[in-house]
């Protein structure tokens, strides 16, 4: 089985340390974010990977060549231009022959993909989807009102649960036939395809084990988490 990782973003909400830097090469410890998700890819019996390249791609290729120095062999899908997640997947296409596992490449993850895969398996799914409980405070009051417009409760900044998505798949090769080439396409694009086609898509809850470095707020916090670590040892 492979693994594709899509690390071909512009990083724009990371701005400026993107200017020089491609999101997935920032330091996150005493290695880049990339390098620590090869190594939980490799930790979960994954060694072939395909690294799905643009921006400023150089800079991952000449870091981890061919994935010899980190006990994995790595292949490069390049675009020239940025094409969204599931354009980015697109590319990975000529490497792809089997079962695989997708995931973003600005995200740090530590939950048991083997147990993710084999449940894919079992289920016999065509995608199978990493969610996350997600809690959050509405910061307004939400008011209740009944068809006729009466109000019936005031709810003051109430707490809402939601499954999210984290950005790691186990895909099909079918899942191909659902991207068009050569053009921007968003993951949400191929699930609601793959929906309306009434194939499999499954879920597979990730309890702990997620850390998303979307912006400059959550890069900081994901940093202070590693020198914590880090102090630790």
């Amino acid at each position: 089985m492979k693994a594709v990782i899509l690390a071909g973003g512009l990083g724009t909400r990371l701005q400026p340390y993107t200017t020089f830097l491609p999101k997935p090469m920032l330091p996150l410890g005493e290695k880049p974010l990339l390098e620590h998700l090869i190594s939980w890819i490799r930790r979960n019996k994954i060694t072939d990977m395909v690294l799905c390249v643009s921006y400023l791609r150089k800079t991952i290729e000449d870091y981890f060549e061919d994935g010899g120095r980190f006990g994995v062999k790595i292949e490069y899908a390049v675009a020239d231009r940025p094409l969204a997640t599931a354009g980015q997947l697109k590319t990975a296409e000529p490497f792809i022959n089997d079962t695989f596992v997708c995931v973003y490449g600005d995200s740090i993850f530590n939950f048991n993909l083997r147990q993710m895969i084999n449940q894919h398996k079992s289920k016999n799914a065509f995608i199978t989807m990493s969610l996350h409980k997600y809690k959050t405070n509405i910061k307004y009051g939400v008011i209740e009102t009944a068809k006729n417009g009466r109000v019936t409760a005031w709810n003051e900044k109430p707490e809402i649960t939601a499954n999210i998505n984290i950005g790691c798949y186990v895909m099909e090769p079918g899942v191909f036939s659902l991207i068009p080439q050569s053009r921007p396409f968003g993951m949400d694009d191929v699930i609601k395809k793959a929906l309306a086609r009434k194939k499999i898509v499954s879920s597979f809850i990730a309890k702990n084990g997620f850390i998303d470095i979307g912006d400059k707020a959550s890069y900081k916090k994901a940093y202070e988490q590693f020198r914590e670590k880090l102090g630790k040892i």
